[in-house]
């Protein structure tokens, strides 16, 4: 789902493809914050965190950096041509059995507000992804998880052409999230996908099916935080809530 938290600086990545190509290849892409990221905070988090350590060319290992590969791409990079990871003609993204979305429209709207569309009323609406970008969008939870959000795959059922799999997301509510003071504790959802890839494992379809109230339940435990609050915290000696929105990668 996803992304995951990151710092724009140049090095190599050992759980994503196609972060750093050769130079020739790289100067034609179009990354999103000037250059690809490093997800050092969040492999930590990752590597402290996971249920599951799978061997080095496991189909496990394979499916977890493929999805976390796809990940970097859509998070970081501006233009589906640019993608490595999915069949930019045939892409398309299914969220419990939405309509699906191309790859344009995936981009657009960005990985969370993808995920978080919801057919609820709107006065029902915890994340009301018709009124966020995709910059707003990650803004808000790039604020909640300072350490990033990690993502591992739990066990994978079927293997290419159609690859089914169980993931689970988790990071620690330590900032503000849409007006709601953190909690220190940990956030986690699982899911289940299933994802049709071509014979060079580009994905063309994906299908997500998870419960959105098992991560807004973690987010909206969370006090609200008012006006008067945040210039008391200002000048008090209580630093529990005490964090500032990260707008930046």
């Amino acid at each position: 789902m996803a992304s995951e938290k990151e710092t724009i600086q140049m090095a190599s990545d050992k759980y994503r493809q196609f972060l750093h190509e050769d130079h020739a290849a790289a100067g034609t892409i179009e990354w999103r914050h000037g250059g690809p990221p490093i997800y050092d905070a969040v492999n930590d988090l990752f590597e402290q965190g996971r249920t599951k350590v799978w061997p080095e060319g496991s189909l496990e290992e394979t499916v977890q950096n493929a999805i976390k590969s796809w990940e970097m791409e859509l998070s970081h990079k501006t233009r589906a041509k640019d993608f490595r990871t999915i069949n930019p003609e045939k892409f398309k993204l299914f969220v419990n059995g939405r309509e699906g979305l191309s790859a344009e429209e995936t981009l657009k709207l960005g990985s969370y507000n993808a995920l978080l569309k919801s057919s609820v009323p709107n006065e029902f609406k915890y994340y009301k992804a018709a009124e966020e970008t995709f910059e707003s969008s990650h803004d808000a939870f790039r604020s909640a998880f300072p350490r990033g959000f990690a993502w591992e795959v739990i066990n994978v059922y079927t293997g290419p052409p159609v690859v089914t799999y169980k993931f689970r997301h988790w990071g620690f509510f330590e900032g503000p999230f849409k007006g709601h003071a953190p909690t220190g504790e940990k956030v986690q959802f699982y899911g289940v996908g299933i994802m049709k890839v071509d014979e060079t494992l580009r994905a063309e379809d994906v299908e997500i099916y998870y419960d959105p109230a098992e991560l807004f339940a973690g987010l909206l435990k969370g006090p609200p935080i008012s006006e008067s609050n945040i210039e008391q915290q200002g000048h008090g000696d209580n630093t529990t809530t005490q964090y500032c929105p990260y707008s930046h990668n």
